[in-house]
């Protein structure tokens, strides 16, 4: 049978044999010219390994490592120092991505029925904010929101509790990362290949500092998050939660109400006093 009237399974076996491969070759030496050019050209189209310029966009984004104090260091890492020092970063994505309003996002793992509602309602408003959404992503209500903050257009920074070496990028993170809509920003070496509770307080430390505004969908009382919400409060740093009087106790700590209605406080210029 000649090469060119192979079938299309014909022709995949093709590829998967080294074997074949080489009988073709020596095959299309002893052909005519113009049988032996048919041939050469199945074989080297069925050959061709599968490529688009998606694909090809994501295997150029090279992970990279930014020391403290480097002088090429991008300008918004450099305000992790808030959280008490300047931590090695590696990063994968866009770098100009952080340059924009950060919008630090935060949730609980324990969350209210009320208050998971609004989240959603919330989440999808900021969809087509003006400003970029960074956090953790981890409890399971931020999952939800960070799959539906990235079916929009604004950008948005995962910071994982643990190394980017290693770890495995999300099929539904791959698109926004090729297409420059997502950053993934870690605080860790590669050796750190789970997030620990302690690693993720560290975490969330840094997102709270490198954040120009905080949203805490709800945080438990006497938990975690609330203390994040009293550490950034007591620096002075704007605080926003829902509505919601699951959140009472983080309004009478003095963050600002905010409902998916009126979003755009969150992202105002200037913020009015919440006395």
């Amino acid at each position: 049978m000649e090469a060119s009237g192979l079938s299309a399974p014909q022709r995949l076996r093709i590829v998967r044999s080294p074997k074949r491969k080489d009988e073709i070759a020596k095959g299309i030496q002893g052909m005519g010219t113009e049988s032996g050019a048919n041939a050469k050209h199945v074989f080297q189209t069925v050959s061709q390994p599968r490529c688009c310029s998606k694909y090809c966009g994501r295997e150029q984004l090279k992970t990279r490592r930014y020391e403290p104090g480097a002088p090429d260091s991008p300008p918004a890492l450099r305000r992790c120092a808030e959280a008490g020092d300047e931590p090695t970063v590696t990063v994968k994505g866009d770098l100009s991505i952080p340059d924009s309003r950060l919008i630090g996002f935060f949730c609980s793992v324990q969350c209210p029925g009320d208050v998971i509602l609004k989240t959603y309602d919330f989440a999808r408003a900021l969809r087509s904010a003006d400003a970029t959404i960074i956090g953790g992503f981890q409890s399971p209500m931020e999952k939800e929101c960070l799959d539906l903050l990235l079916r929009g257009a604004a950008p948005v920074v995962v910071c994982p509790a643990r190394g980017l070496g290693t770890m495995r990028i999300a099929k539904g993170w791959q698109n926004p990362l090729a297409e420059g809509r997502l950053l993934l920003l870690s605080f860790f070496d590669d050796s750190v290949r789970r997030a620990t509770a302690r690693n993720t307080a560290r975490r969330n430390a840094y997102v709270a500092a490198l954040a120009d505004r905080i949203f805490i969908a709800h945080a438990e009382k006497g938990g975690k998050t609330e203390t994040l919400c009293k550490n950034a409060l007591s620096g002075a740093k704007p605080v926003f939660t829902l509505a919601s009087a699951d959140n009472a106790h983080l309004l009478e700590l003095g963050a600002r109400p905010v409902s998916a209605d009126n979003h755009t406080s969150l992202l105002a210029d200037r913020i009015a006093s919440s006395g």
